[in-house]
């Protein structure tokens, strides 16, 4: 296997905007304005990381990309509707997302929730109905993102975050972020093994990869709440120490949470040296994640 970078696969985001795009999912005119709502948030840009794990996933098993893009898209509905969900006054009160008004600040708060709601139905509907496979397959990979979305996943680590559940231990820190952002990011990477029945020993480097990268993720988003520009966040920076939440940055200080990612990243790099396939793009999507704190 090379673990060469390429850079990051900018063709398989493209894809993804591509087929999100296309996406229609308002039948009557009655409910045109929740769909617009619902475009709003999903087509405001960003780097569509899970779907394009998702995506890269496949490559490595030596499947057609193309064929999980209902699967992909899905994922970044997920995402968009935690975003929106996010943003609301009663959670972090953000007016900018992507740099450009959240959803609640153009719409109303009453429509983005309603968007975000929509968004996570759609999802599932999205995969249940347009992605192929075996049925048992199908199902797993539902099961898969409706867990990592759910109260073992990202809401029930979204309830940790926002009540303050946890004490401050790295073990905690570790738990709630594998929780509020790992899981989803884990279940792109996953949603993929269980659709194409992958081996065993491949399954087992995959999984611990997406798994750590899902940590890796969460640590430099923590870094860059602290050292980013809003310009270049796309939303305003600071939002952690703002709210009193617990961060790599807070609890183990900016030096300390950078070498962190270092270990991290070097993890996810093993994990996917003991996994077979062509993999230098799930690499390159690691390397990406990694150096945006630069």
């Amino acid at each position: 296997m090379s673990i060469q970078e390429p850079g990051y696969p900018e063709d398989l985001r493209g894809q993804v905007d591509a087929y999100l795009a296309e996406l229609a999912y308002s039948h009557r005119a009655e409910t045109a304005g929740l769909e617009a709502a619902m475009r709003y948030s999903l087509l405001a840009g960003g780097k569509r990381i899970r779907p394009v794990l998702c995506l890269a996933t496949a490559r490595a098993l030596g499947l057609a990309g193309a064929v999980l893009l209902p699967t992909a898209a899905a994922l970044e509905l997920i995402h968009t509707y935690s975003l929106i969900h996010d943003d609301l006054p009663a959670m972090d009160d953000d007016a900018l997302r992507r740099g450009r008004p959240t959803s609640h600040v153009a719409h109303g708060e009453d429509v983005a929730i309603l968007a975000g709601d929509a968004l996570f139905a759609e999802a599932i509907r999205l995969i249940a109905e347009r992605q192929e496979g075996e049925p048992s397959g199908v199902l797993a990979a539902i099961r898969e993102i409706a867990t990592a979305t759910g109260v073992d996943g990202m809401v029930g680590g979204q309830y940790v975050d926002v009540t303050g559940e946890s004490d401050a231990s790295p073990e905690a820190l570790r738990l709630l972020h594998s929780l509020k952002t790992g899981r989803l990011i884990t279940a792109s990477v996953c949603s993929t093994l269980v659709l194409s029945g992958a081996p065993e020993r491949q399954e087992a480097g995959l999984r611990r990869f997406a798994s750590e990268l899902g940590i890796l993720f969460q640590i430099v988003d923590d870094i860059l709440d602290v050292t980013g520009s809003d310009e270049e966040l796309g939303k305003p920076h600071g939002s952690d120490e703002r709210h009193g939440k617990l961060t790599y940055v807070s609890l183990f200080g900016l030096d300390r949470a950078r070498q962190l990612a270092a270990e991290s990243r070097e993890q996810a790099r093993r994990a996917l040296e003991e996994a077979d396939g062509e993999t230098t793009t799930l690499s390159a999507i690691a390397e990406f994640i990694y150096t945006r704190q630069s």
